[in-house]
């Protein structure tokens, strides 16, 4: 709660010393978990409260902190979405193999790119006069670069629910299901795939299901219609002519 309070009013007083302190409680989450070892359930839920609503982090950086939190004690999570749900928002349902992926940049990231940055700041610094040094301005530019990856791929598979599409009916358009549409003017069919959060390849044919396409598309049964969003001109109706499950 300290820390948040010092964070808070650095931020008020437009001051940079406070960065340090935020990239810790940021990136060291046995910090925060040696912080919080003392603390009772109910002292976790006010931390957990007042990082929700305070104004020291970013959007992104909020997030990976509250991840945080949520993995260290998974009894909040419900507390968390309830609170405020503008912050924490619903887990996105992803394939393992896209959630597989994300694990490894994330592993690239702090065990390769990081360490490699860390060096060419250090070299960069050993050239002087910092204001003037280019390098040097380039090698902290990728840092932050670097350390907002790495924020956003923390929350991203913390939050994150993996599925392998299994146990899908196919009785009605939902995640996992291969979907067949025919315009109704012209009589064109088109096949596309419903899969996870992070599964989007257009070029396959192979939808997120969040997109305006999929959301359209979901909980339709056969023989029944949608419209679909169009970048040009009004919506497209369609009508469902097949739906089957997905088979990786």
């Amino acid at each position: 709660m300290t820390a948040l309070a010092v964070l808070e009013n650095e931020q008020l007083l437009d001051s940079s010393r406070g960065s340090r302190l935020r990239d810790l409680l940021l990136e060291d989450k046995e910090l925060i978990r040696d912080l919080l070892a003392p603390s009772s359930p109910e002292e976790v839920r006010d931390v957990t409260r007042a990082s929700l609503s305070s104004s020291a982090f970013e959007e992104l950086d909020k997030r990976s902190l509250i991840g945080a939190l949520v993995k260290l004690y998974p009894e909040i999570s419900s507390m968390v979405a309830g609170e405020n749900k503008t912050t924490v928002v619903e887990a996105p349902i992803v394939s393992w193999e896209s959630l597989e992926k994300r694990k490894q940049e994330l592993e690239e990231i702090v065990s390769k790119k990081i360490p490699a940055n860390s060096k060419e700041i250090g070299v960069a610094r050993s050239y002087g006069d910092l204001k003037e040094n280019h390098e040097f301005k380039a090698a902290k530019e990728m840092q932050a670069v670097l350390m907002r990856r790495k924020a956003e791929l923390e929350s991203m598979i913390v939050s994150a629910q993996g599925t392998d599409f299994s146990g899908v009916k196919g009785d009605e358009v939902a995640i996992g299901t291969v979907v067949e549409y025919e315009h109704v003017e012209g009589g064109v069919k088109s096949t596309v795939t419903i899969l996870g959060a992070w599964d989007s390849d257009p070029d396959r044919g192979i939808l997120s299901y969040q997109t305006a396409v999929a959301q359209a598309l979901v909980q339709k049964k056969l023989g029944e219609h949608a419209e679909l969003p169009s970048e040009k001109g009004p919506k497209t109706k369609v009508v469902i002519r097949s739906i089957r499950a997905y088979r990786s």
